[in-house]
C-alpha cells in the first residue's frame, strides 16, 4: 500500500474550550494549497465503545435513549465511553453490564472505528459478545433507558433501512453479523447459531 504523508502543516494552536469529555482546540495551518487556515478539531477525552451481545439462540439486545444534541430517540447497541488509561475491555464489560444487565463469556473484538473524522479525533472499537449471563442493569444516573430484545436478524434489518441511524451501532451490527456469517465456529456451538440462516 503506497505510504502517504499529511499535505498540511501546523503553525500553531490554542485551546478554545475543554470539559471532562472533550477539548476543542483550533489550530492554524498551511493548507494543501499553500494558503493560510484555521482548522477546528474536537478531541474526545475517552474511547468510544459499542458491545453487540448476541445469544445462544440468536437473539440481541437494543437500548433506547433520547440524544440530547439530536432531539431525538434513538435504538443502539450498548455503547458508551472508556478512558484511555483503561483496557479497553474492561470498559467494554462495564458498558455491557450497566445498560442491559449482560456478562459475557466470549469476547470478540470487531474492530477499530472513527466517527466525524474531518472534525474530530474520536476513535473506537466494536465487540461481539457471546456466552451471555442475565442479569440487572445498573445504568448512570443520566440515563434513561429502554431495553429491547429482539433477533439479531431484526437489529440488523434496521441498521440497513434507517431505523437505525447511530454510527456505532450500525458499525457493530454489521460486523457482528459478517463475523457470524464467515466464522461459523465449531460444529453445534450454540454461540455461533446466530451467523446461520442469513
Amino acid at each position: 500500500m503506497e505510504e502517504h504523508k499529511t499535505p498540511w502543516k501546523t503553525v500553531g494552536s490554542r485551546e478554545v474550550y475543554v470539559n471532562p469529555w472533550i477539548r476543542i482546540r483550533e489550530d492554524h495551518v498551511i493548507r494543501p494549497d499553500d494558503k493560510p487556515g484555521i482548522y477546528g478539531v474536537v478531541e474526545f477525552q475517552n474511547y468510544a465503545l459499542g458491545i453487540v451481545p448476541v445469544a445462544d439462540n440468536g437473539d440481541t439486545w437494543l437500548v433506547g435513549q433520547w440524544r440530547y444534541p439530536l432531539d431525538l430517540y434513538s435504538w443502539e447497541i450498548p455503547e458508551g465511553g472508556g478512558p484511555l488509561s483503561i483496557p479497553l475491555i474492561d470498559s467494554a464489560k462495564r458498558e455491557l453490564h450497566e445498560e442491559v444487565g449482560l456478562a459475557a463469556a466470549e469476547w470478540i473484538d470487531l474492530g477499530l472505528f472513527h466517527l466525524s473524522n474531518s472534525v474530530t479525533n474520536e476513535a473506537g472499537r466494536v465487540f461481539l459478545a457471546l456466552g451471555l449471563t442475565e442479569g440487572d442493569a445498573e445504568p448512570e444516573g443520566d440515563e434513561v433507558l429502554q431495553i429491547w430484545r429482539l433477533p439479531l436478524t431484526e437489529a440488523y434489518a434496521m441498521a440497513m433501512d434507517g431505523r437505525i441511524t447511530d454510527g456505532v451501532s450500525i458499525i457493530g451490527l454489521t460486523r457482528a453479523v459478517e463475523y457470524l456469517q464467515t466464522h461459523p465456529g465449531p460444529s453445534g456451538h450454540p454461540s455461533h447459531q446466530a451467523g446461520k440462516g442469513w
